[in-house]
């Protein structure tokens, strides 16, 4: 049969600022997932969060950007948005950005990553593994570095020399700038790896949405690329990615997917969206309360039973282990290396990343002042 893997996730509200959704929030939503089983419409389902973003997490046979589907995630998004106002929390509804969304909702405000495959157990895939990784306090370039070096840098996947991936995988890359429309270019690696460091360089306008198997043409990656800034016209918030990854076998493995985190590389984000701060990787459902509101990662993974569900069996936190306490010791000391430049240079966005906030507005007041003298 075909599956679907459906991960949708959105700020609907958090308490004490911008930390994590309350627990009725959380508890409605799981509600609606059980019931949503219940009624036949998922095969499964788990509800988490990662700092104030709730994340729902789906299996499915109703094939991507379903209508019923994507409705369903809506209005559990609403339902929590409504918990969120009776006990006043910060940013109820944020990233619910239409009053409807029309047949999906992608561009409505959530972040959306979905994949469709064949699910038979058989050659290739013999056993269906798969993670979820997701992003508070940044965009979705903020992953084009660690999934770029995951699915071409054999120095990060040596799978890549093993046969069933020395074909290489294909790159489809977002233009987020684009408002017209889905702007979209697919490149390949071996061969087109310094084409995709070009654009990937750039954080703020070129993302990674999927990544396929050249040698199986099967889909590997999904991940959102929506702005919310291009779909709403102003600062809403960032971003906050959320991606699927099938791994294992012909994809890589989790540890060599998961390996490029280490670096706890400068991202997009932080406090106002506005500085450029490293990405600490992070147990599920952490919330964000440290001395900086630093980007911060999850990442979950999953075995899919023969009969498409995932959670009765439990999950592995890729993160929640003390190897990792070292990087999240190393992602502090970079960002108060970066925060103690303050407001100077590198260490807030550039102008053009700011414009869609009120700095656009302080910045501009302050040029009308200037006056122009004749040489």
């Amino acid at each position: 049969m075909k599956v679907t893997l459906s991960a949708i996730k959105a700020d609907v509200g958090s308490i004490g600022g911008h930390t994590k959704p309350t627990d009725k929030m959380i508890e409605t939503v799981k509600k609606r997932v059980n019931d949503a089983i219940q009624s036949g419409l998922l095969l499964d389902g788990m509800v988490t969060h990662t700092g104030d973003d709730i994340a729902i997490i789906m299996s499915h046979t109703h094939g991507k950007d379903n209508t019923k589907v994507h409705q369903f995630a809506w209005d559990s998004f609403i339902a929590a948005t409504k918990k969120a106002d009776e006990c006043g929390c910060y940013g109820a509804g944020q990233d619910l950005l239409v009053d409807a969304p029309s047949s999906n909702v992608r561009g409505a405000g959530p972040g959306v990553a979905e994949i469709e495959f064949e699910f038979n157990q058989k050659e290739p895939r013999l056993a269906e593994s798969f993670m979820v990784v997701a992003s508070d306090k940044t965009g979705p370039g903020a992953y084009n570095l660690p999934f770029f070096l995951s699915f071409a840098d054999p120095m990060y996947c040596a799978g890549l020399m093993l046969p069933k991936m020395a074909k290489g995988f294909s790159f489809e890359i977002i233009d987020m700038n684009n408002t017209d429309g889905e702007s979209s270019l697919t490149l390949n690696t071996p061969e087109d790896y310094y084409k995709l460091t070009i654009l990937l360089r750039d954080n703020e306008r070129f993302g990674i949405k999927a990544i396929y198997s050249r040698e199986y043409a099967v889909q590997a990656l999904s991940s959102s690329t929506d702005r919310l800034h291009n779909i709403a016209g102003k600062y809403t918030g960032k971003d906050d990615p959320i991606a699927i990854i099938r791994n294992q076998g012909i994809f890589p493995a989790p540890e060599e997917i998961l390996s490029p985190f280490v670096k706890a590389h400068y991202v997009g984000g932080d406090a106002r969206g506005s500085h450029n701060m490293p990405l600490m990787p992070v147990p599920i459902n952490t919330a964000v309360t440290g001395a900086y509101c630093l980007p911060i990662v999850s990442a979950i993974g999953f075995s899919l039973a023969k009969s498409g569900t995932f959670t009765q069996y439990g999950y592995v936190d890729f993160f929640d282990n003390p190897a990792w306490d070292l990087v999240r010791l190393r992602a502090q000391e970079k960002a108060i290396e970066m925060r103690s430049q303050g407001w100077s240079g590198p260490a807030m966005l550039p102008y053009t990343e700011l414009e869609y906030s009120g700095f656009k507005k302080s910045v501009t007041d302050l040029v009308k002042q200037f006056k122009v003298k004749k040489r």
